[in-house]
């Protein structure tokens, strides 16, 4: 790898950052950012970045629009110092869940990021797991999204779970519980669920499925507040599941998330690292899963110019 420097552009990314950047046998970029006492923000790249390939790697930990600022001003910054090319890490987008225009006079959030991406010098960006995979097509620029399904995979085969079915929380995810279940070889169920309006908390009522002594898993792409995978793993219990499981890429877990999965009946979450869990949610309830190697890898063949399909292929 030539000419190359990756950034953590704040401190919740840098752990991520150096878990990257150590998959690739590299350093960490030296940066400084800070808050002037008007609270603009500042930043420097404390190193030369001419003609280099620069990634600049950002979390959605809060605030998360101290986060956007950030990332922002360090690409108008990398671009000004002379990048050959300016590649944003987003493990997890931002607004991502505002992706269309569903209720009147309303924006759609995630558009407005690809744009201000663009209008600040990004040449690609590099994401996980969009909410919606046509967010994707919201940029001009190359978009790159990654997948932690199989890593997900691979985790809950190494538990050599007996009777197994794979979950649906709604209709809008059993395309994602049909692939799943091709891989494990087992049934899938549905759960009805309702929601109103902008209410975090959905409402499951009943399952369409199989679930009685089996062991159930629910994959879903993030975890937020956890209201409605709660709601899920009620009725699964209700229904007579055995065991319950649940893994996602994003575990966002705000507001009441912690409480409600401790004391929910699942038994563990499984989430990946594409949001930083620190402190109070890291419980035992919850396994985190690295995606820093698989991130490491897309951008050693960027910057290789090698292609990324395989990092696509999913089982």
């Amino acid at each position: 790898m030539e000419n190359i420097k990756i950034f953590a552009c704040s401190k919740s990314a840098e752990k991520f950052t150096k878990d990257i950047c150590d998959c690739l046998e590299l350093p960490v970029g030296e940066i400084s950012s800070i808050k002037f006492k008007n609270d603009n923000n500042f930043v420097q790249i404390l190193e030369t970045v001419r003609e280099q390939d620069v990634y600049i790697v950002q979390t959605t930990e809060p605030p998360v629009n101290e986060r956007v600022m950030e990332m922002l001003i360090t690409v108008d910054a990398v671009k000004r110092a002379s990048a050959r090319r300016v590649n944003v890490v987003l493990p997890y987008f931002i607004y991502s869940r505002s992706d269309k225009k569903d209720q009147p006079r309303i924006p759609v959030t995630a558009k407005l990021m690809a744009q201000l991406i663009e209008a600040a010098g990004a040449d690609r960006v590099i994401t996980c797991d969009l909410h919606n995979p046509a967010i994707q097509a919201y940029f001009n620029i190359n978009c790159d999204r990654l997948s932690a399904q199989n890593l997900l995979q691979a985790y809950f085969k190494e538990k050599n779970l007996t009777d197994m079915v794979i979950v649906a929380t709604d209709a809008g995810s059993s395309k994602k519980a049909y692939k799943y279940s091709e891989y494990f070889g087992c049934p899938i169920a549905l759960i009805d669920k309702r929601r109103d309006g902008n209410d975090d908390r959905a409402i499951a009522t009943t399952v369409i499925g199989d679930v009685k002594d089996k062991q159930a898993i629910i994959f879903d792409d993030e975890v937020d507040t956890a209201g409605s995978m709660i709601e899920t793993a009620k009725i699964l219990e209700h229904f007579g599941a055995r065991e319950i499981y649940a893994g996602c890429t994003h575990g966002v877990l705000s507001g009441p998330a912690i409480e409600r999965i401790q004391n929910s009946p699942i038994k563990e979450l499984v989430v990946t690292d594409t949001v930083p869990v620190t402190g109070e949610k890291q419980i035992d309830k919850i396994k985190v899963l690295s995606m820093a190697p698989l991130f490491a890898e897309a951008i050693k063949r960027i910057n290789e110019a090698t292609p990324l399909g395989e990092l696509f292929k999913i089982d």
